[in-house]
């Protein structure tokens, strides 16, 4: 039976947090069967971009990271922290300002992905979406793998936590490419081919809303952890209020036999789920400021895939300057009937978004997939004036970089 604890911290010094994450990494048995002398065993954090403040819950703090860092010390490893921040992201400018080159300065090894290490290719067995990652050498060379996310929740998977975290592992083109051709597939592929030992989820202060980096602050003054990567996410995304199978990457590594989520074969150590569920806030709730008039129709059936990707796709219409193409559209979400469109709805103002519009085919400019990406969906908006989202090739990486 997998195992997950539940620890609350008692503080935010940190002794606490290092109290904390000791205490949940024993109920799982301790690291002694995962990590062996001489281990190179990398540290994943989520640092996804630069915060307005390290505590805002965007990234994990690096007190949970040196904690994990000084255990695996204590058991002869190596650890090794390594992160690439998000495509167009300088990494290194997140390492500094969350207090990273702190850990530097204790002699710890925190290393920017994107230039610090060598690029190479890792086949990827019976992948869904991709035959191999476009990675670095110090993933390769790794004996163990521990992600370390924030409890957080996302813009386009409903939440971004152990598994989510490890897309950090590729380049930023291969990143770009994923939110074109299939963000969970992709991200389940990443984990089939260098599955974490350990997941260790940073809940002290944790976002709602427009995660991963727009949404606001709850502070939960939890540790998650478990070896079991799917299972921890699934108990995490729980006391975030979900079900367990809302989320889709869970649900995807469950079926690929990656780990369990039927919380009646999991056994819950330290605080019970219940006595620290806190339902966040999706982002699908938030409203978007600063976009002109536009209607938004969500049939009663549409999934949580295409909801949140449309949302996402508003925040990157806004960030790119495009909303001026929004004005007056008619975006249609889900299983809409016909004569449930509403009366100024033409072939040209109106954007059928998902599979589940393919009934109305002809009403208006069709965006295919299920969730179709973002890009395709800011396409669908803006129309043919404007190319958005081209595709990168591997030549192009440096420049993104």
């Amino acid at each position: 039976m997998s195992v997950v604890s539940i620890q609350k911290t008692e503080g935010n010094d940190y002794a606490s947090i290092q109290a904390s994450v000791q205490k949940a990494i024993a109920d799982c048995g301790g690291l002694s069967d995962i990590v062996k002398p001489g281990y190179k065993v990398l540290i994943k954090p989520n640092l996804v971009a630069v915060p307005d403040d390290r505590l805002s819950g965007g990234v994990t703090r690096w007190e949970v990271v040196k904690a994990i860092a000084e255990m695996v010390k204590e058991e002869g490893g190596v650890p090794i922290i390594a992160e690439s921040s998000a495509a167009g992201v300088d990494t290194e400018e997140v390492i500094k300002a969350c207090g990273y080159d702190q850990l530097r300065e204790e002699g710890y090894s925190v290393i920017d992905l994107k230039k610090q290490a060598k690029k190479v290719k890792i086949p990827v067995p019976d992948g869904k979406l991709i035959s191999e990652l476009s990675s670095w050498d110090v993933v390769a060379e790794a004996d163990a793998i521990i992600t370390v996310p924030v409890m957080k929740t996302h813009d386009q998977t409903e939440v971004t936590l152990g598994l989510k975290n490890l897309k950090g592992l590729i380049g930023d083109v291969q990143k770009k490419e994923f939110h074109s051709i299939g963000v969970i597939n992709g991200v389940i592929d990443i984990i089939q081919t260098v599955k974490p030992v350990l997941n260790v989820i940073d809940g002290t202060f944790c976002q709602q809303g427009l995660g991963p980096i727009f949404g606001e602050t709850v502070v939960m003054d939890l540790i998650v952890a478990s070896k079991d990567v799917v299972a921890c996410d699934a108990v995490a995304s729980v006391i975030m209020g979900y079900k367990v199978d809302e989320p889709m990457l869970t649900v995807e590594a469950n079926a690929r036999g990656l780990g369990e989520m039927d919380l009646d074969k999991i056994e819950i150590k330290g605080k019970p789920i219940e006595d620290v569920k806190h339902r966040f806030k999706r982002s699908s709730e938030v409203e978007i400021e600063g976009l002109p008039p536009y209607k938004l129709i969500f049939a009663e059936g549409a999934c949580t895939g295409c909801r949140n990707t449309v949302i996402s796709s508003l925040m990157d219409l806004k960030s790119q300057e495009l909303t001026q193409y929004l004005e007056g559209k008619i975006l249609v979400v889900g299983p809409v009937k016909e004569e449930e469109l509403p009366p100024e709805s033409t072939p040209e103002n109106t954007v059928l978004i998902g599979k589940c519009t393919n009934p109305l085919k002809g009403k208006g400019r069709s965006v295919k997939g299920c969730p179709p990406g973002n890009v395709f969906v800011v396409q669908g908006i803006v129309g043919d004036e404007v190319k958005v989202g081209r595709r990168y090739s591997d030549a192009d990486e440096e420049k993104i970089n």
